[in-house]
């Protein structure tokens, strides 16, 4: 089994950065504000997973360069997620001290917070 999810971990992987979307536009004093204010946010996440792809997607078409933290290597990086956000699941986004669980949820949130240009 373990062999079947990592073949299908970079199958996924390989789709998602050949098939990665534009980066969104800002001007450049907002997305510099943004970028300042990204520096209190990590994304605890997998790199096969495809949820975190979701939200990694997300993040991109959003223009966030949002820390990366992949729990699947660092172990430390795992027992901080789940002493500190209360589970291990992934993805998951630190703000501060607030752990954010669930994909859609972290999506629409950052969709809501740093809109894009219409």
């Amino acid at each position: 089994m373990k062999i079947v999810r990592s073949i299908i971990g970079k199958v996924l992987t390989t789709l998602s950065t050949l098939t990665q979307p534009k980066l969104g536009k800002r001007s450049p004093q907002k997305q510099l504000k943004i970028e300042q204010e990204l520096k209190d946010y990590s994304l605890y996440q997998f790199n096969a997973c495809p949820f975190c792809i979701k939200v990694r997607r997300a993040m991109r078409r959003l223009n966030l360069p949002i820390e990366l933290k992949n729990v699947n290597i660092d172990q430390d990086l795992k027992k901080e997620l789940i002493a500190q956000g209360g589970s291990s699941k992934v993805p998951c986004l630190k703000i501060k001290d607030t752990w954010m669980y669930e994909s859609d949820d972290i999506i629409k949130y950052l969709e809501n917070k740093f809109p894009l240009l219409s």
